[in-house]
């Protein structure tokens, strides 16, 4: 599948077979995910597999999102900003809250293109995530992922128009303007 076509298939599941996933594909899904650009080569997330039922129904209970406990396999985003904020002091933060989103992308757009499903869960209680998977303290929970084969072929919901969201050279400007032609002399 080309990129566009996982880009433009790509969508949030919920709904789940019961069929198991191969844990070879979530770790080749988390594998792209540590790929993503990193602020000064620092990494600052790590990625916790969780494959045990009951850890699972407890991560559902910590998001109040039930269909997070239908799955065999979720992955658990975890950023440590020490590193990053000691190399770039308050832009530290920033930088690792931008890694973890461009890896988690490339996360789903993995699991994706391995016709698989996800669903990034960041409404979570912190600290039942941190207390059920022994994350230490200076590490946070930033997203849930879980992962299985969908349940129903969906489609990826109406996205904003480029010509809402695209710019040109401000916040108000609206259009390209041609660039002038410049005579040869």
């Amino acid at each position: 599948m080309n990129l566009d076509k996982i880009i433009d298939s790509r969508h949030s599941i919920r709904r789940f077979h019961r069929k198991k996933p191969n844990w070879r594909d979530v770790i080749e899904a988390v594998d792209c995910a540590r790929k993503a650009p990193l602020a000064g080569n620092i990494s600052s997330l790590k990625f916790i597999l969780v494959d045990e039922p009951e850890i699972i129904v407890k991560l559902a209970d910590a998001s109040q999102q039930d269909f997070v406990a239908d799955v065999h396999f979720v992955v658990v985003v975890v950023s440590d900003t020490k590193e990053v904020v000691r190399s770039y002091d308050e832009r530290g933060e920033k930088y690792a809250q931008q890694q973890a989103g461009a890896a988690i992308e490339n996360f789903l757009l993995k699991i994706t293109e391995m016709k698989l499903g996800s669903c990034w869960v960041g409404a979570f209680v912190d600290s039942q995530i941190k207390r059920i998977l022994k994350i230490p303290e200076g590490s946070e929970p930033i997203a849930i992922l879980p992962v299985g084969y969908p349940l129903l072929k969906g489609k990826q919901k109406r996205k904003p128009h480029l010509d809402r969201c695209l710019k040109f050279n401000n916040y108000k400007g609206k259009f390209m303007k041609p660039r002038k032609k410049v005579d040869a002399v």
